[in-house]
């Protein structure tokens, strides 16, 4: 008992930073002989920064874990050794949460340098706990440091934290899971939460006979302790970051099998969902089996658990050697899953599992380059999942991922791929679309132009080369460029140039030298997305570069200052008529000329979109592609044809092209077979359809409802309501009908209404096909007693899947109380889970209907989601951008505006407040520009 008010005196006489300088982080603190007084106001907190110092390394944790399921709370005891390099008193680490009793410096002996208790302070606002000793700890010296524990299981998504699962019979059952990345280690037990502090963790847990325990590695040892409680001891784990730890205590059943080279792999999951775990657990096989192969690297631990938690805010987690997903994301229900399901469940697991490679075996050195294990690991998805199951023809999704990339990067909000990050909300939000997407495109441009070999062997050569440490951006080019990264490599034969050698010996590229660092720095380290304006002038194609803004102009005063200083090092391919080649040209200037030859007629650059940039056609440039569709659109590839729509609608919104021309490029779709294609065309209709639908402009809105459902009249009817055919038909099914009942067509109407008339008589038993499921109970829900039925189906159905579907269509409902009542259900948590809350929220808004009551309700209900949520996180960033992406007049910037000031303590540390703001400016404008010529185009067209 004394010791304990000690330490809480001591831990409040320590809240407060008092340092009078700043300290570098590699200085030591400064090191006494002897004790100072225990007075409550003798120290103050030794660390003013929020990274720690770099003086103290974590060599490894031994960490013993006793989570109570039934208390919800959990006791911990950590052993931690330590390389001191500088003489010190104080060990400075991570805690936030954790009320630590116990605090011990060992010699490297085991011996205590004091019979004292050791004070403890705390700086909750950097997240940092300090441990004086009295006794000088010296530099090149390894100690131990032992801490005593405890918290209560977390009730949210981070840290050790506590989920739940209702059985059939109606039971919950408890079980407790962790979630660090980014910084959430410390919320479990006092870390050195910081990648690059990669240590050996031998972990314990103590449990219950009814539970499992899961952990890295696999167990060691199971020791029946005197109280009938088990003890798992796991093997050492290998050397790792702190957020790649993890532990789970459950009662989940599993399936395994073994890889080519010996790894087990098993899936988890509640045991009602077992039966759900066969795909994963053969994709997973299949997948790691691919990795080991392409990167000639094989995975170092003996076993590969994937397990489905019912409570999680991401789609999966990395964890090396336990994979933590949300259940829609790993299990796969044949019954109720689609063709997008499976898509999707494939991708994940194919992302997590490239992650045990890029991030886990080589780790970023700071947040600030996450993207080299998120741009990476979204990229990889599209190689492995095309290698390993080229029937989902996943290369037609990598489109989809370019350009939500520049859609982000064309507005002025956006930001660096490799950004400055400090914060836990800073690095938060470096999780975005930029870091993923963007990263996976500049990735697939940059694969493209050194060809797959040479991509291949330079990024096997990045992980060999940094195996088990970290790596910056400058690391990944030279190992590209096969630069030796210690001057002993180049003398020892190893084939590699040195940095000097690499730039004269770069890879030659149509004729050019490259400089693979100061070409791919212009993509990492500066914002935006480049549009290369292209102008023919007899034999020669004129080319100029700028930045590509959607929220801007070139007649705006401000233009000149927002295209100050940006050049990109463009490796430009095209495609003329006269040759089945394709041309390629590096542009390293702001103007450049292309030779391509009298004889030519069309020329088509961005060859397949395999470039991170958008082209404009001048003069006749467009008039030109526009009649070749017309007259031959498979002269085309379909990334082609798709990539032209992309970048025509874009240059709509930007204010660079008028729409009827766009409009009229897609004129050829009637023609078209290919889906991708097909659904990019239609998808920039819907979306004009239900910005003018949102706004309430009655003729725009009836005129191009009538048009859509005549121009796609004939591939409408074409469809059927199952789930056959190939993963593409299915895809264009699903989305084609739904679209089409939106809008009210009358035979897909009556469809829906039948199927679900069917539903209703089996007493929900019925399952529908999954590829349509989602649009008949669309259309059941706008009738109370539909909408009633499908809100029990939900509360009592097992499968995540399936009632993501029927929370989207109780969403759709035009009843605004029956939206207020499902908000209501999100906030209380029980019938719908927290984890879908900011989906619900989003889904909402999204109705015409329910898009000033979602945004309300956020603004009533912000504090609230914060604390469930953190204020960095995608939830958060998904909330926000998902109620306000809906407006589109200057009252509701200005009340959005107004928001933001309210809670600018928050809304200063968020990025995604001002894209917020650009998204609703860039509807704004969309409007201005376009809403006359659409209004005038349709009526040429309905006449």
């Amino acid at each position: 008992m004394v010791r304990f008010l000690v330490l809480a005196l001591l831990s409040l006489a320590g809240v407060t930073q008092t340092s009078a300088s700043p300290t570098q982080a590699s200085e030591p603190l400064n090191p006494t002989e002897e004790q100072p007084p225990l007075g409550t106001g003798s120290l103050s907190f030794p660390w003013s920064h929020l990274r720690l110092p770099g003086y103290i390394v974590p060599l490894h944790y031994h960490l013993l874990l006793h989570p109570n399921l039934t208390m919800l709370s959990y006791s911990g005891t950590v052993r931690i050794e330590l390389q001191v390099q500088n003489n010190t008193n104080w060990v400075v680490l991570h805690s936030k949460g954790l009320r630590i009793t116990t605090a011990t410096m060992l010699d490297q002996n085991l011996a205590h340098l004091s019979d004292k208790v050791l004070p403890v302070l705390h700086n909750p606002t950097h997240e940092q706990t300090a441990i004086f000793s009295p006794r000088v700890l010296s530099g090149g010296q390894k100690y131990f440091l032992f801490l005593e524990f405890g918290a209560e299981l977390g009730e949210g998504f981070y840290g050790f934290y506590r989920s739940t699962y209702r059985t059939s019979s109606g039971e919950t059952r408890n079980l407790a899971s962790t979630h660090f990345e980014p910084t959430s280690a410390r919320m479990a037990f006092p870390c050195f939460d910081e990648p690059s502090f990669k240590a050996n963790y031998s972990i314990s847990i103590r449990r219950s006979r009814a539970h499992t325990a899961l952990s890295n590695m696999p167990i060691e040892q199971t020791v029946v302790l005197d109280d009938g409680l088990m003890e798992d001891r796991f093997a050492v784990s290998v050397r790792m970051s702190s957020y790649l730890v993890a532990f789970i205590v459950c009662d989940f059943k599993s399936v395994s099998a073994t890889t080519a080279s010996g790894v087990k792999v098993s899936v988890y999951a509640a045991p009602e969902k077992w039966q759900h775990t066969h795909y994963a657990l053969k994709a997973a096989v299949k997948l790691l089996e691919f990795y080991e192969k392409y990167f000639n690297i094989k995975y170092p631990l003996p076993k590969q658990d994937l397990v489905a938690i019912p409570d999680f805010q991401a789609g999966a987690m990395e964890n090396w050697g336990l994979i933590t997903f949300r259940e829609t994301s790993l299990l796969f229900d044949p019954a109720t899953s689609s063709g997008s399901d499976r898509v999707w469940v494939t991708m994940v697991i194919a992302h997590e599992l490239a992650h045990q490679w890029f991030g886990n075996l080589v780790t970023m050195q700071w947040w600030n380059d996450i993207w080299l294990n998120e741009g990476f690991a979204r990229y990889m998805e599209y190689i492995s999942v095309n290698a390993t199951y080229p029937k989902l023809r996943v290369e037609d999704y990598l489109v989809d991922t370019c350009f939500a990339a520049i859609g982000r990067d064309s507005l002025n909000s956006s930001h660096p791929i490799s950004s400055a990050a400090e914060s836990p909300t800073q690095i938060e939000e470096m999780f975005d679309t930029v870091s993923y997407d963007k990263g996976a495109c500049v990735l697939h441009m940059l694969r493209h132009y050194l060809t797959d070999q040479v991509f291949q062997s330079g990024i096997v050569r990045y992980l060999r080369r940094y195996s088990y440490s970290n790596a910056h951006n400058q690391d990944l080019w030279d190992s590209l460029a096969n630069t030796c990264s210690k001057e002993e490599e180049f003398s020892s034969g190893e084939h590699c140039y040195s940095s000097r050698q690499a730039a004269k010996n770069a890879y030659l590229y149509a004729g050019e030298h490259l400089d693979l660092t100061s070409m791919m720095n212009t993509w990492t380290l500066q914002t935006g997305v480049p549009l290369v304006t292209v102008t023919r002038q007899g034999s020669h194609l004129l080319l100029k570069q700028e930045r590509f803004l959607r929220t801007a102009h070139p007649s705006d005063p401000t233009w000149p200052s927002l295209q100050q200083g940006f050049l990109w090092h463009i490796p430009l391919t095209y495609r003329t008529d006269t040759s089945t080649s394709i041309h390629r040209h590096l542009m390293t200037t702001l103007t450049d000329s292309m030779e391509v030859g009298e004889e030519v007629g069309w020329v088509k650059v961005n060859v397949d979109m395999a470039g991170y940039y958008l082209v404009h056609y001048d003069g006749s440039g467009w008039d030109d592609l526009i009649q070749l569709l017309k007259d031959n659109h498979t002269a085309l590839t379909f990334m082609d044809r798709t990539h032209l729509i992309h970048n025509a609608f874009q240059l709509t919104t930007a204010g660079r092209l008028s729409l009827d021309k766009a409009l009229d490029l897609i004129g050829y779709l009637r023609s078209e077979s290919h889906t991708v294609p097909l659904l990019e065309g239609l998808g920039y209709l819907e979306a004009f359809y239900r910005i003018v639908e949102r706004r309430d402009i009655p003729d725009v809105t009836q005129n191009l409802r009538t048009y859509i459902l005549w121009y796609f009249r004939d591939v409408i009817d074409r469809q059927t309501w199952s789930d056959k055919g190939s993963v593409s038909e299915r895809r264009l099914r699903s989305e084609l009908l739904s679209l089409a009942c939106h809008l009210g067509d009358l035979p897909c109407l009556k469809q829906a209404q039948r199927s679900f008339t069917h539903w209703l008589d089996s007493n929900s038993t019925l399952n529908l096909p999954a590829d349509v499921a989602e649009t008949v109970y669309s259309v059941g829900a706008q009738e109370d007693t539909g909408w009633a039925s499908l809100l029990q189906t939900y509360t009592h159905s097992l499968s995540e899947t399936h009632k993501r579907k029927i929370l989207s269509a109780l969403a759709s409902s035009r009843d605004t109380n029956k939206l207020t009542r499902l908000l209501e259900l999100g906030l209380e948590g029980e019938v719908i889970r927290t984890q879908d809350l900011d989906s619900l929220i989003a889904m909402v808004a999204r109705n015409p209907r329910g898009r000033h009551l979602a945004w309300s309700y956020v603004q009533k209900y912000w504090s609230t989601l914060v604390d469930k949520f953190q204020l960095g996180s995608f939830s958060i960033r998904n909330i926000i951008i998902g109620t306000t992406a809906q407006f589109s007049s200057t009252e509701e910037l200005t009340e959005v505006r107004v928001f933001f000031e309210s809670i600018h303590e928050q809304a200063s540390q968020l990025r995604v407040t001002e894209v917020a703001m650009d998204n609703i400016q860039k509807n704004i404008l969309w409007l201005q520009r376009n809403l006359g010529t659409l209004r005038s185009w349709l009526d040429q067209q309905i006449d």
